[in-house]
């Protein structure tokens, strides 16, 4: 065998995540719970930086421990860089223009993709519809692309506990049902919805009941992990010719 360059610590790691500190359950198909996800990940969690800060006082002073996470997540040798909040699309740029490896900071990096696929408006169930802003569209490059977007904002179970965080115990059922209002909402508004995007990555563990609830293909951020993950590791194909 060759000789194999070291200097890493933990070897094998395909996706770094960069974390919001939360405390509420995160069931299987969240970014972070691992041991659904076909993967594997490190996680760089930034103290201090929750959901709620996040998506209702953003600011700039948010930057610099996100990159000096993503760098260090880059240096224990991951191959790309996703985030733990789609909220993450206003400092998209900023922290792809401080790594080398590709970063998807959030699912809403899927837009133009999902339209150009669809040629149809991208249905955007986010935590906050209220919180969702242009500079979050266009932090990720999808300000031009028509959306129509249906919120958690007036929720029970998914506002108490994630928007606000009053507990961090939740009823992971009400949650699911809380969605799929939400997307019942969504359609019925507008019809001509070609396919749904998962902003939150809180929403992901739900996608195939909204799924087989509303008949579309549903994108969100580990349909992206996926994908990069695919893209930064190429396998060979197995199979044969003859």
């Amino acid at each position: 065998m060759a000789e194999v360059k070291g200097g890493i610590n933990i070897c094998g790691i395909s996706i770094g995540v960069l974390s919001l500190e939360s405390y509420f359950p995160k069931p299987p198909g969240h970014i972070k719970n691992p041991s659904g996800l076909p993967f594997t990940l490190a996680y760089e969690v930034i103290e201090g930086l929750t959901v709620p800060r996040l998506l209702t006082d953003p600011s700039p002073d948010m930057i610099e421990p996100l990159l000096a996470a993503a760098r260090r997540l880059e240096r224990s040798g991951v191959k790309a860089i996703t985030g733990s909040c789609g909220f993450l699309a206003l400092f998209q740029k900023e922290i792809a223009a401080a790594v080398s490896v590709p970063v998807f900071a959030s699912a809403l990096i899927q837009a133009p993709l999902i339209h150009a696929m669809t040629g149809r408006p991208v249905g955007v169930l986010t935590a906050s519809a209220r919180a969702l802003t242009g500079a979050h569209l266009s932090g990720v490059g999808a300000a031009d692309v028509p959306i129509v977007v249906e919120g958690m904002d007036e929720t029970e179970e998914f506002a108490s506990v994630i928007l606000r965080g009053e507990r961090n115990d939740m009823d992971l059922a009400k949650i699911e049902a809380e969605l799929l209002a939400a997307g019942r909402r969504l359609i019925d508004r507008a019809p001509e919805v070609g396919a749904l995007l998962l902003e939150c990555t809180d929403l992901p563990p739900y996608a195939h009941a909204l799924q087989r609830e509303l008949g579309r293909p549903v994108f969100d951020i580990i349909t992206l992990a996926g994908m990069v993950h695919a893209a930064v590791l190429r396998r060979p194909y197995s199979g044969f010719i003859n």
